[in-house]
């Protein structure tokens, strides 16, 4: 049965199909199999049901709704001026105040994607005009878009969250850390490039100029203080904290800013119900795709196989990265946590291992794989962000790439790293 299920799925796949339709035939024929006939898909439409019915999935759209307002709004061209105010003149201070913006948009948007599109747009020309080279410029814009799927609201974390039980809000709070860290190791390679190619650097801002870049940010840096502070002081659970994000950008880019029309508001509320559309579909999808392959022993098989059983938990956690990386690498990083998660629930509980951090160095993962060749989902959307060919838009990424591998192992074996801050904010 495995391998009818699994081949089904490749030949699907290599004949083009999205990743849903893959993910539905692959649970009808697994159904089939087990139960012996059709009579009973009603059970397999219960549990695509099941599947989107969670509250916190509510978070999903809202986020994204959010983000997509900023990005046709003002928000984060502000959030650039401001990290430029202050970093521009330093040596490498353009790829720093880029890798900062990603981190600022990313505690805004939640999602990779997004601020590839915000963030890349208006920086890679002010990257290639300062002297950076535009391999250099596409793999930093990449690569540091990966922060946003740490720094809360992280899109990644609300499935992972949902989909193992896990606190949506203790995760937030754990990917804050590793997050950081990202942005500093990246900003010091950016410093050390900068320093090897004699990239010159910008002319100070002066603290006028400076006053002004915050006097403009204010309003947009509200948005994490919604998110951290309101989740955290115990205003908002996260679900409300995205509705809350939502209202607050339609105040802000209508009203404050008056950026965006009501025609453009329409536009924007189409372009979320279709990106919302293809996500719950594919978590109810994956969803009906996990009881299949749970009710058939499928993981136990598989984990059985590369004897995980036996291993410690420091093996438990390499093996559930290195699937994750290698998953994300080919297919969509929320059918990858839908997929995966259920199959490892079981170890993580058993070598009792924290669910937080197993969440935090998962969302790394995911977030890596999804820069990563040959089919990392962020690549894509830089070649059709910027128009520029897939060899070279993947050609500069291999430092950061190891920059990030590099985060994922020391998350490993120093977790406080992810935990101190969670323990910190949940001491009881």
């Amino acid at each position: 049965m495995t391998t009818a299920i699994l081949g089904t799925m490749i030949v699907l796949l290599l004949a083009g199909f999205p990743m849903m339709v893959p993910l539905i035939i692959g649970a009808t024929v697994g159904f089939v199999a087990i139960f012996g006939g059709i009579g009973q898909l009603d059970t397999l439409v219960q549990q695509v049901i099941a599947g989107i019915q969670p509250a916190s999935l509510i978070a999903v759209p809202m986020f994204i709704f959010a983000a997509d307002i900023m990005t046709r709004g003002q928000s984060a061209e502000r959030l650039i001026d401001l990290v430029m105010a202050f970093l521009g003149h330093v040596k490498g201070g353009l790829a720093i105040s880029t890798a900062g913006a990603c981190t600022m948009f990313g505690a805004v948007s939640g999602s990779t994607q997004a601020t590839v599109v915000a963030i890349g747009g208006p920086l890679r020309p002010r990257l290639l005009k300062a002297g950076y080279s535009d391999k250099f410029s596409l793999a930093l814009i990449i690569n540091a878009s990966d922060i946003a799927f740490l720094i809360p609201p992280s899109i990644g974390m609300i499935i992972y969250g949902v989909v193992s039980g896990t606190s949506i809000s203790e995760l937030f709070i754990a990917g804050i850390g590793p997050g950081v860290l990202i942005l500093v190791l990246f900003s010091i390679y950016a410093y050390i490039y900068a320093v090897r190619h004699n990239v010159p650097t910008e002319p100070p801002a002066t603290w006028a100029e400076r006053g002004r870049a915050i006097r403009r940010a204010i309003w947009p840096l509200g948005f994490p203080l919604i998110i951290i502070g309101g989740i955290y002081g115990g205003i908002f659970s996260p679900t409300e904290a995205a509705a809350a994000c939502v209202l607050y950008a339609l105040i802000l880019e209508m009203i404050v800013f008056r950026e965006l029309s009501v025609k453009q508001l329409y536009a924007t509320a189409k372009s979320t119900g279709l990106i919302t559309a293809v996500v719950f579909i594919l978590v109810g999808a994956g969803a009906a795709f996990s009881y299949i392959i749970s009710f058939a022993q499928i993981p136990q098989a598989i984990l059985g196989g590369i004897g995980i059983d036996d291993m410690g938990p420091y093996g438990v956690l390499f093996t559930i990265s290195i699937a994750f990386f290698v998953g994300c690498m080919f297919v969509d990083p929320i059918v990858v946590i839908l997929i995966l998660v259920p199959i490892f629930s079981p170890v993580v509980a058993s070598v009792g291992l924290d669910p937080v951090l197993v969440g935090t160095i998962i969302t790394l993962q995911v977030a890596i794989g999804s820069a990563t060749p040959p089919f990392g989902c962020d690549i894509f959307t830089a070649i059709a962000v910027f128009k520029r060919p897939y060899a070279e838009v993947i050609a500069g990424t291999p430092p950061f790439i190891v920059i990030l591998l590099s985060v994922a192992v020391a998350l490993i074996f120093f977790p406080d790293i992810a935990l101190f801050l969670r323990d910190l904010a949940f001491a009881e």
